[in-house]
């Protein structure tokens, strides 16, 4: 059976069909990640574990990866982050021709103000910023400066001339194991992964970022659950108003990432296309998930937030998840992509 993305089990029989329509491999992973909670380690240890069987974007089964991003992040958003992660690195050497080696992998690409990594005959030296995990990785895929370009290479961070930052400034409170900290290079050897460009050029660098989105919507499908559990309690037009409006916008949601994938597989999501969609498909889920956390708020109040541990995390984990879209610029950059594709259409 085809796996699609799902609305929210609201029974154990519900629970049993949606876990029918993903692979069985899956069942395991979407079960241990539910009892998994904060742990890291357990989350590293099921990213390790499944990651390889989760198939690549863009190869036929794209709505298959995607259910169970989504079905994970339903359950517990720390197991799905650092999945998501981890599964998105063995993509990418995939889609170079590359193997990848055991253990685990995160994607450092990230850039700042006064940090910089530059490449000089394959070995990295300087500091990169916002690398999620490094403390608990084995190996990461890195963006470095190569003259005026980027390049991605591969780096054991295991290696002595690795220096990991202590997480002490990480003061979240959503996400707080998935701890992210700057990380020195000094010489340190690095394999080349693509040519200069090859990184952020590459069609899979669009369809990774709409596998985000899917952890992003089945954060929003666990809100949901917990809503429709209240709501069962509950009578009249306005607990039903706020049941209706979180149902819609899951809706858009999952139609969103179902139309992404049918494209990604027919090949219709490269270049230009692909850009597009991936800022289409991200403004429609994070505008889903913030529109659930409002709605959910408004209809349950501050109860749950102040004594349901687990309901209070999922909304503090997904309110950090979500802002990994970039909301106006992100929206501005949607706007120029649809104006140039009008433009040329005429």
């Amino acid at each position: 059976m085809a796996a699609r993305l799902t609305g929210p089990p609201q029974s154990r029989a519900a629970e049993s069909r949606v876990l029918a329509e993903l692979p069985g491999w899956a069942a395991p992973l979407i079960l241990a990640a539910q009892s998994a909670g904060e742990d890291i380690d357990a989350a590293m240890r099921l990213a390790e574990k499944y990651g390889r069987a989760l198939p690549r974007p863009g190869g036929g089964q794209t709505a298959e990866r995607w259910a169970v991003l989504a079905a994970v992040a339903e359950r517990n958003l720390t197991v799905a982050r650092v999945l998501e992660a981890h599964s998105d690195a063995l993509a990418i050497l995939g889609e170079a021709g590359q193997p990848a080696p055991d253990g685990t992998w995160g994607v450092f690409a990230a850039e700042a103000p006064r940090h910089r990594v530059d490449a000089c005959q394959s070995d990295l030296t300087g500091v990169k910023p916002w690398c999620s995990l490094a403390g608990h990785l084995d190996s990461a895929l890195v963006t470095a400066h190569v003259g005026d370009d980027r390049q991605l290479f591969a780096v054991s961070l295991r290696h002595p001339s690795v220096t990991v930052a202590p997480p002490g400034d990480w003061v979240a409170r959503g996400l707080r194991t998935v701890t992210s900290q700057p990380v020195r290079f000094d010489a340190t050897p690095a394999r080349p992964v693509g040519g200069p460009g090859w990184y952020l050029t590459r069609p899979g660098f669009a369809w990774g970022a709409i596998g985000v989105a899917a952890c992003w919507h089945g954060g929003a499908v666990g809100l949901q659950n917990t809503l429709l559990r209240a709501s069962a309690d509950r009578e009249g037009d306005l607990a039903a108003l706020h049941t209706g409006i979180v149902d819609a916008a899951l809706y858009a949601s999952q139609a969103a990432l179902a139309c992404a994938a049918r494209d990604l597989d027919a090949g219709r999501a490269v270049g230009a296309a692909g850009d597009v969609l991936a800022l289409r498909v991200r403004a429609v889920v994070a505008d889903t998930v913030e529109r659930t956390i409002r709605q959910v708020g408004h209809a349950l109040g501050p109860a749950p937030l102040a004594f349901d541990e687990e309901h209070a995390r999922r909304v503090a984990d997904l309110e950090l998840y979500v802002r990994q879209h970039h909301a106006e610029r992100d929206l501005a950059r949607l706007g120029a992509a649809a104006t140039a594709c009008g433009q040329d259409a005429e």
